[in-house]
């Protein structure tokens, strides 16, 4: 197992993808997740946003990259399954994108689930997308990893019917130690335990005790959490499981600040070590 860091660390600082990737190598990370979006933020364009636009050549990003000794995890490309005239032309750009930089994985969820959507036409539209865009995946080898995030994601059983809607060997699971335990549903070990098998990135997010008291079962996930090792998440049983499925992707940090992505890979460091 490696450790990475998702590139939301740096998004409290107001700084740029290019600042955020120096500072990953800096801190000693050797793996990163970029976010990447269509068209462009004019935020992100001035230095005060670390997503990089899809549009912009992504060999120049995987420069960046190699000049920093960095490797992509993966790609962070949320987009709403439940929405398949966004999610399939945003991840199936995003696949490709992916395999420019040579990041294995992309990341997504199901998205909100509109009002006048029943269960039923919520997986049947889930089910049209994730085939659409599995055609891509596959084609260009590249992994797409659900997330537990939303309504359906952050329950076990609605977690794995979400994973039976697809037989792709591209069809993954990118587990979210944070999200699910915000979610208040079910047990976030037995959980990762069921869908381990199907893993192929994880982001490691602690959660404070102090956003467990206020959130847990109120929300289905949260941008960041704490560093880890400070907050709830019981990060010795999370190793044991990966090492019980023989998991050897990568651990990403998905925290809110610089000081928070030093700290957890110490952290992570000495656990695994």
């Amino acid at each position: 197992m490696e450790i990475g860091l998702n590139l939301e660390f740096i998004r409290s600082s107001d700084k740029s993808f290019r600042f955020g990737i120096e500072t990953a190598a800096e801190l000693g990370y050797k793996y990163v997740e970029p976010c990447v979006g269509l068209g462009y933020d004019l935020i992100a364009l001035g230095g005060y946003y670390h997503t990089v636009s899809m549009d912009d050549d992504p060999l120049e990003v995987k420069e960046w990259l190699d000049e920093l000794g960095l490797k992509p995890s993966a790609i962070s490309a949320h987009s709403p399954l439940m929405r398949p005239e966004v999610s399939v032309p945003y991840l199936t750009r995003a696949i490709r994108y992916a395999s420019d930089i040579d990041a294995p994985v992309v990341t997504t969820d199901e998205g909100v689930k509109p009002d006048w959507m029943s269960e039923q036409q919520a997986f049947d539209i889930m089910q049209y997308s994730i085939h659409q865009v599995m055609q891509t995946a596959e084609r260009y080898g590249i992994l797409v990893g659900l997330e537990p995030h939303r309504n359906y994601s952050v329950r076990k059983d609605t977690f794995i019917r979400m994973l039976e809607l697809s037989e792709s060997p591209c069809w993954k699971v990118n587990w979210d130690t944070g999200n699910f335990y915000l979610g208040g549903r079910d047990d976030p070990y037995e959980s990762l335990d069921a869908v381990a098998d199907r893993l192929c990135h994880l982001h490691a997010k602690d959660i404070s005790i102090q956003q467990s008291e206020s959130d847990r079962g109120e929300i289905t996930g949260t941008a960041v959490g704490c560093a880890c090792g400070e907050g709830v998440v019981d990060w010795p049983r999370v190793i044991e499981i990966l090492k019980k499925h023989d998991y050897d992707g990568v651990l990403c940090v998905e925290c809110g600040t610089i000081d928070q992505a030093d700290r957890s890979l110490k952290y992570l460091e000495d656990l695994l070590q």
